[in-house]
């Protein structure tokens, strides 16, 4: 049997005698998105977003997903599961790993394909140092698919300046993307886990939940101070 919805001539005369329904429109990837935002925001259970829910929990909200969603619903299931698959494959890390130089081309530069590589080179007794190497345990449980990594800064760099410390080095691919060098590029004061998330997240490594730099109210309070 012809497809109705094919483009022939016999096809466009029968439309036009109304012997066959009008062409369906297609829809463009634009639309698609569109009907997917609407679901998403329509059918988030509990204040969660789907793309937090795993298979098991679009499979609960499948039933409730209207006629009209249905399409859209689909879409966006085949997306998450393929977005879940990709994750699963991914190497988890999940802590800090202590390196020295001759780990270096091992640890970082051959970490894996795709895989952000966080470096922090430190010195003992150094404050800064010490409150990021503890913030790197916090963030390398809140973000596995990251690796990082801490190295006392002159076993991997003989004579690496003092004063360039803390240093963070940032690799993709074993090439390095973003390099932070110094006190000067950190907060005054005492550096939270919010502080350092954001910082890290503006280079791609991270994927934060933050909103805004957790600094921006007291700079905006500082800023109106200052005449």
């Amino acid at each position: 049997m012809q497809d109705p919805n094919e483009d022939t001539e016999w096809n466009d005369v029968l439309r036009a005698k109304g012997i066959i329904p009008p062409k369906e429109p297609e829809i463009t990837e634009d639309q698609i998105a569109d009907m997917i935002d609407q679901a998403v925001e329509k059918h988030a259970k509990g204040g969660k977003d789907m793309d937090e829910m795993d298979l098991a929990e679009l499979d609960e909200i499948e039933d409730d997903i209207t006629e009209e969603d249905e399409k859209a619903f689909e879409e966006y299931r085949r997306k998450r599961m393929a977005e879940l698959q990709a994750m699963s494959s991914k190497p988890r890390f999940g802590s800090v790993v202590e390196i020295s130089g001759q780990d270096w081309v091992q640890a970082i530069n051959k970490a894996g394909e795709d895989i952000w590589v966080v470096v922090h080179l430190y010195k003992n007794g150094i404050e800064l140092c010490n409150i990021l190497n503890h913030r790197f345990v916090e963030l390398a449980q809140k973000f596995p698919f990251t690796k990082f990594i801490k190295a006392v800064a002159t076993t991997c760099i003989p004579s690496y300046p003092e004063n360039n410390l803390p240093t963070i080095f940032i690799y993709l691919n074993g090439e390095m993307k973003e390099k932070i060098i110094g006190r000067d590029s950190f907060p005054s004061g005492k550096v939270t886990l919010e502080d350092t998330e954001w910082i890290l997240s503006q280079t791609g490594c991270i994927e934060t939940d933050l909103s805004e730099n957790p600094r921006k109210p007291i700079e905006d309070v500082l800023s109106k101070t200052i005449y």
